[in-house]
């Protein structure tokens, strides 16, 4: 009997020590989820090597880099496509920095590398609110092609240099493959659909560029007009990230400050749907708004046409200043 109960005893442990492993792997894995919107360089550094991992270097002259600052120093395997330059935004009837058509980024993704499977991590330099743009912009037209993995560096190259993790020198050339897109429109908000919304309502027009380009006192060089759409709400896209630490503000904070943003459909714009990534990014993936669209247009296509209502508060002196050269 003893011997018996000695051998029970032993089995019961067993099993128990096995099922407290599991269940610790188990733990581990939802508390660093495979795939989420954000993710930080200690995550990165574990999945470096994964096969399915592609990380995407978009460095441009945006952020003061390109691809001189990417041969000089890289996350090591992370191949570069510039944000500025490869083609993530193209003219159009006369309209720049708007998406391309599908065909334009099945070559483009297809290019780098990047097939449906891939989980893709967009890495900016991690040096602006305005750089964070560029990360949000393409991880925005990725999702709209149809990938399902997506995620963005939080800090990015500046994050994994300040961790002291290592870099690579060079360039990387990937091997190229196909790409099909699958389109999702649910993401996309075009010229004609924010007409509808002006007029006649049934979604809250969100403008993400700062109060001065908001109220008219300064304009885009390439829109036409002061202002904004008329009924937009004014949510900057650079109040969502801390300038100290170079990443967005918690997701308390970013809460709080898009709590002004009435529940239900949204459409994201700026002045060249870039600054409006980042709010569509914050809404969209990170507080679950999933009826929330982006405007690639936004206000330089908005502007083109001379038949839509802009609203301002630009006034005559103003225009003087301007003509003084003492203002936009």
């Amino acid at each position: 009997m003893r011997i018996f109960a000695s051998f029970f005893t032993r089995q019961a442990r067993a099993a128990a020590l096995a099922a407290v492993m599991t269940l610790g792997a188990t733990f581990t894995a939802s508390a660093v989820p495979a795939e989420q919107p954000l993710v930080n360089v200690e995550w990165l550094k574990a999945h470096l090597n994964d096969k399915n991992v592609v990380v995407l270097d978009i460095r441009s002259a945006i952020d003061g880099g390109g691809a001189q600052a990417y041969a000089a120093a890289h996350i090591p395997g992370s191949v570069h496509s510039d944000y500025d330059k490869a083609g993530w935004r193209v003219t159009r009837n006369d309209v720049p920095f708007m998406l391309p058509t599908v065909a334009e980024l099945e070559k483009l993704i297809g290019d780098i590398g990047i097939d449906e499977d891939k989980h893709v991590v967009v890495v900016p330099a991690g040096n602006s609110y305005t750089d964070f743009g560029s990360a949000a912009r393409t991880y925005w037209t990725l999702k709209v092609v149809g990938l399902k993995k997506v995620s963005i560096l939080d800090g990015g190259v500046a994050a994994w240099q300040a961790a002291g993790l290592p870099v690579e020198q060079g360039e990387a050339r990937p091997s190229a493959t196909i790409f099909t897109a699958t389109l999702d429109k649910s993401l996309i908000a075009r010229g004609a659909d924010v007409e509808t919304i002006e007029s006649k309502g049934g979604a809250t027009l969100i403008d993400a560029r700062p109060a001065s380009f908001f109220l008219g006192k300064e304009k885009a060089p390439n829109a036409a007009a002061y202002g904004h759409i008329p009924g937009a709400l004014n949510l900057d896209s650079a109040s969502y990230y801390d300038d100290k630490t170079n990443r967005l503000k918690p997701k308390a904070e970013l809460a709080a400050l898009s709590a002004h943003v009435p529940a239900g459909p949204a459409v994201s714009y700026c002045n060249t749907g870039h600054w409006a990534a980042t709010d569509w990014f914050v809404l969209h993936e990170l507080l679950g708004r999933e009826d929330v669209r982006l405007y690639d247009g936004s206000m330089v296509e908005w502007t083109a046409n001379p038949n839509r209502p802009v609203e301002s508060a630009r006034t005559k002196w103003d225009d003087l200043k301007k003509k003084l050269g003492l203002g936009s």
